[in-house]
């Protein structure tokens, strides 16, 4: 098994939001309530994507609770989905690539994150 190398300070929140869901903790809830593996794959994917510290950390966090307020699961889910399936190489990630739903669904995902961006990371 291959282990992925993670700075402390992600490391210290994720043990920090281990020990507080250990503890029965529960964070407020929001009306587009998502998943905690589909938050944390999302904020992992940030904090490594955007440099691993502390105040990427909180930024990221704020990212996905603004896009989870603006766009429900299900179409984060279509939107993620489609996204994936059209990184497959020629005709079999063409429809996911180029159909109606999917561009509808990838442009409310990249409006979402573009919001979030402007609220979170500046």
């Amino acid at each position: 098994m291959r282990t992925i190398p993670v700075s402390r300070n992600v490391l210290s929140a994720l043990c920090a939001a281990a020990l507080l869901a250990a503890a029965g903790w529960q964070p407020a809830r929001a009306a587009n309530d998502y998943p905690t593996e589909a938050v944390a794959d999302y904020v992992f994917a940030c904090v490594k994507a955007n440099g691993e510290s502390p105040a990427i950390l909180k930024n990221c966090s704020c990212s996905i609770d603004v896009i989870a307020s603006l766009l429900p699961y299900e179409r984060y889910e279509s939107a993620s989905t489609f996204l994936s399936m059209g990184q497959v190489a020629g005709e079999k990630g063409v429809i996911f690539r180029t159909s109606a739903p999917a561009k509808a669904a990838i442009s409310d995902l990249r409006r979402a994150q573009a919001e979030a961006e402007v609220r979170c990371f500046y």
